[in-house]
């Protein structure tokens, strides 16, 4: 082998070593505990419309609250939970977009099914792509 070769051998397995060093150490950083963020939907709930609020927890026992109200979640790491609408709109800023879903001390802003926060019933939505 010449010297160029030599040379080039060592500067790929110089390469090959901080490519696999690069992957773990992001690998490293991901937090361990991160769950998914939750999800919110309308359903029917009796006579009325609910909201829906999903999502994961690594301890069962984790209280779950929505804008800094404690809510009574079914399930146990996957949990879920139904809010009357009225009662959301009771807990929220009018117009508001998203609320804060707070599990094992994590506040998170999820955002809200579009025209929920409206005043009045949503007669039509139009959707448009550009």
């Amino acid at each position: 082998m010449n010297a160029f070769t030599k040379q080039w051998g060592k500067l790929m397995l110089r390469l090959k070593t901080l490519a696999v060093f690069a992957v773990l150490s992001g690998a490293l950083a991901t937090p361990a505990i991160a769950a998914s963020k939750p999800s919110t939907r309308l359903v029917k709930c009796g006579s009325e419309s609910c909201l829906r609020v999903s999502g994961q927890r690594t301890d069962k026992t984790s209280a779950v609250l929505i804008n800094g109200r404690e809510v009574s979640a079914k399930g146990t790491q996957r949990w879920h939970v139904r809010v009357p609408v009225k009662t959301v709109r009771a807990w929220s800023a009018p117009y508001a977009r998203t609320i804060a879903v707070s599990v094992a001390g994590s506040t998170q802003d999820v955002k809200l099914p579009i025209g929920m926060m409206g005043h009045g019933d949503l007669a039509m939505l139009v959707v448009r792509a550009k």
